[in-house]
């Protein structure tokens, strides 16, 4: 009877169990292999994943607060929801260039007072209208 050499086997790096192969096999199954994938994957895209997040939170708290189509709101009223102006898919600027900063379809614009200097505290929400597509929507 031929003995086991138990000191050539190799240990999964997901599950830890012990397998017979090449010295250099590192998953001791298909399946193993595919998390161990998917794990680095999720990693590379986890930055990827927390912009889209936001982005899509900060459409939907403008879309609750934008009933009419435009309206204005205290900065404090919307952050204090989860939105960040940090974040925006696209940027429009109007003839008097002012520039609104969109989330998908859904934009703000941070109102000025008759100095020209920019209130913090207030924003003016807005929905993308067809004449603004005379200029690219992506910059």
């Amino acid at each position: 009877m031929k003995q086991e050499d138990t000191s050539k086997l190799n240990e999964c790096q997901i599950c830890g169990q012990a397998f017979k192969g090449r010295t250099d096999k590192k998953f001791c199954s298909e399946g193993c292999k595919s998390i161990h994938h998917y794990e680095i994957k999720k990693q590379k895209e986890r930055r990827f994943l927390a912009v889209e997040r936001q982005l899509k939170t900060n459409r939907k708290i403008l879309k609750k607060y934008n009933q009419t189509g435009m309206t204005s709101l205290r900065r404090e009223v919307i952050t204090a929801k989860g939105f960040n102006p940090a974040y925006y898919t696209h940027t429009w600027q109007n003839q008097r260039g002012q520039t609104y900063y969109f989330s998908y379809d859904l934009g703000i614009l941070p109102l000025e007072d008759r100095k020209g200097g920019i209130l913090k505290n207030k924003f003016l929400i807005v929905e993308w209208q067809d004449y603004m597509h005379a200029k690219p929507p992506f910059r």
